[in-house]
């Protein structure tokens, strides 16, 4: 169920894409294509933008994408359990003793002790 959301979504993305691509530039930011005189963002704030075919096409496809997104946000939450990685995997973590034993000697972060120490080749 989640592949064929995810395809959906992708296929939706991929063609919004399209659809804002294909669109008629306004000319610039707010305002600037208002196209009457005086400027102002009156082509952008009036009631009388022109409702295309394309942008008709765009909020359907905007819309779809935002469902898909809960969707697939509600799907992920379903299937991540209140369980843990370690314990999808069956793997058991490893106890206080065991780490001690298995790691090698120097292997902690404090510098090693006096006898220890290695052999420092001498200058003669």
């Amino acid at each position: 169920m989640e592949n064929v959301v995810l395809i959906i979504h992708l296929i939706l993305a991929l063609s919004l894409i399209g659809i804002v691509l294909m669109q008629r530039s306004e000319g610039g930011g707010l305002g600037m294509g208002s196209g009457g005189g005086g400027g102002g963002v009156g082509g952008v704030m009036s009631g009388r933008a022109a409702a295309t075919a394309l942008g008709k096409i765009t909020w359907a496809l905007a819309a779809a994408f935002i469902c898909t997104s809960i969707a697939l946000t509600v799907i992920a939450a379903s299937n991540s359990s209140d369980s843990s990685v370690l314990d999808r995997l069956g793997g058991t973590a490893p106890t206080a003793t065991e780490e001690q034993s298995d790691a090698p000697a120097g292997s902690d972060l404090l510098p090693p002790s006096s006898s220890d120490a290695p052999l420092v080749p001498s200058a003669n």
